[in-house]
């Protein structure tokens, strides 16, 4: 009997040392509490503080950290430090890297109706900046670091911890800094970090979404030039009149829709979970007989899935004149590209000039093109996508997986670019949240108290279930 008993236990992941999720809860509430009150916004905070808090924390608990800082030359006085931690393995298997970001947007405070590093609890939700960008994944991998230590859990992988600043706007000083020179205290098989949530409507709880590839951003200027003048005598050279109507053409263009291996899936499976409406919009996008129509419905009325099936273009700055009675020689427009992982840039950036079409506009790549590195779409049959898969189903019963390709950036596309295979995660999100303000980046951001708890349990179970000695 011992040795069925024994054998149960390993072959279904049951803990030798049961958990007291209450306890872990109000343990959770503690640490997110502290760290949401930590102003790590970019401009205005530091990361330092949250560093040192979860370096205190796992101390406590025995597990060994490292402190990684690259200089800040553009502001010295500001330390953004980078937290590693790692729990070994016996070495059978890769490693797994969990990783969540310390630094935040930074935040308006006339803006906010409860303070944004309040941590403030009110009707079910804790508000505050960061709270869904991206502290909850902080905690909750501190957490899991936290449960796999106590539990002494045998392990064939090692769990590596990353707690990095910059990813809101400074990569150089993060992920980018650790992979160039402490790729080694971060090598993994596997990699587990933001970007996924699972989705609610209405009250009802429609699908988990997992974030698998990601689009690229990559800054381009459009240049209009022409002859300066006194604005009493209209000129067709007018540069403002050319950087106008090349705005006007890029808005107008929807470049090809092309589906790779994620977002094919991502729609297929939720048409499985729609309306009959929707459902026959997202199988027949691929339909030639419907396809137009749909993609211009798309546009309308689903930009976020408009911008999933192509690179996009946000024109989003412009910059001419300085006198009511003087024609500019010169008028810019800044815009936004969004690129699909495997998007040629250069062949992209010749069909939006033939677009333009206009030998009085040039089209300026800012920066040499994409701001962060591409990396093919992180592979939907393997171990880490099929345990997300079976964790979701006990935590979010009921309801599909969805592989997503995020049209925001994370640094993940950095890990991916090496070869490492990441996978984002999050907690449960209502799809209204955003639209009314609750959102990431938003100047009420929140999250629900009991998902930050059941995300907690979520992350938890698929570290164990991935790193545990089988």
């Amino acid at each position: 009997m011992i040795r069925v008993f024994l054998f149960l236990l390993i072959s279904f992941g049951i803990s030798a040392q049961s958990i007291d999720w209450a306890k872990v809860d109000a343990e959770t509430l503690k640490h997110f509490s502290a760290i949401i009150q930590i102003n790590s916004a970019d401009p205005g905070g530091s990361e330092k503080p949250v560093v040192d808090y979860i370096k205190s924390v796992l101390d406590k608990e025995g597990i060994e950290s490292k402190i990684f800082t690259m200089d800040n030359l553009a502001n010295p006085e500001i330390q953004r430090p980078n937290l590693i931690a790692r729990i070994k393995g016996n070495g059978k298997k890769k490693p797994i890297l969990i990783v969540g970001h310390t630094d935040t947007v930074n935040i308006d405070p006339k803006k906010w109706t409860h303070g944004p590093f309040s941590a403030h609890r009110e009707g079910g939700y804790i508000y505050g900046r960061g709270t869904v960008d991206d502290k909850d994944n902080l905690v909750a991998a501190m957490m899991s670091m936290i449960l796999i230590k106590r539990q002494k859990l045998a392990l064939d992988r090692d769990v590596i911890f990353m707690a990095e600043a910059g990813e809101e706007g400074a990569p150089v000083l993060g992920i980018a800094y650790l992979v160039r020179e402490h790729w080694a205290e971060i090598d993994a098989e596997y990699c587990f970090a933001e970007g996924g949530s699972a989705v609610r409507t209405d009250n009802r709880l429609r699908f988990v979404s997992v974030q698998t590839t990601e689009k690229l951003p990559s800054g381009v200027r459009l240049v209009a030039s022409g002859v300066a003048g006194h604005g009493s005598v209209p000129l067709q050279s007018n540069a403002v009149v050319h950087i106008a109507q090349a705005v006007a053409k890029v808005a107008a263009w929807q470049p090809p829709m092309r589906l790779n291996d994620t977002t094919r899936t991502y729609f297929e499976r939720l048409a499985t979970v729609s309306t009959p409406e929707e459902r026959d919009r997202y199988n027949g996008l691929l339909n030639p007989e419907k396809t137009d129509a749909i993609q211009a419905y798309m546009a309308a009325n689903e930009p976020r899935h408009n911008s999933m099936l192509r690179t996009s273009i946000s024109p989003n700055i412009i910059k001419a004149g300085y006198r009511r009675n003087v024609i500019p020689s010169e008028a810019e427009a800044t815009l936004d590209i969004r690129a699909l992982p495997d998007e040629d840039l250069t062949k992209f950036y010749d069909m939006l000039r033939s677009v333009i079409n206009d030998p009085a506009v040039k089209v300026v790549r800012d920066g040499g093109g994409a701001t962060r590195p591409g990396g093919a779409p992180s592979r939907l049959d393997n171990e880490a996508f099929k345990t997300i898969e079976a964790v979701a189903k006990k935590h979010y019963p009921g309801v599909p997986t969805l592989p997503s390709m995020s049209t925001g950036a994370t640094d993940m596309s950095f890990l991916r670019a090496k070869g490492m295979q990441c996978y984002g995660i999050g907690p449960m999100i209502d799809s209204e949240d955003g639209p009314k303000g609750f959102g990431a980046h938003s100047d009420q951001e929140r999250i629900l108290e009991s998902s930050l708890y059941t995300f907690v349990k979520f992350h938890y179970d698929l570290v164990e279930e991935m790193a545990r000695a089988k």
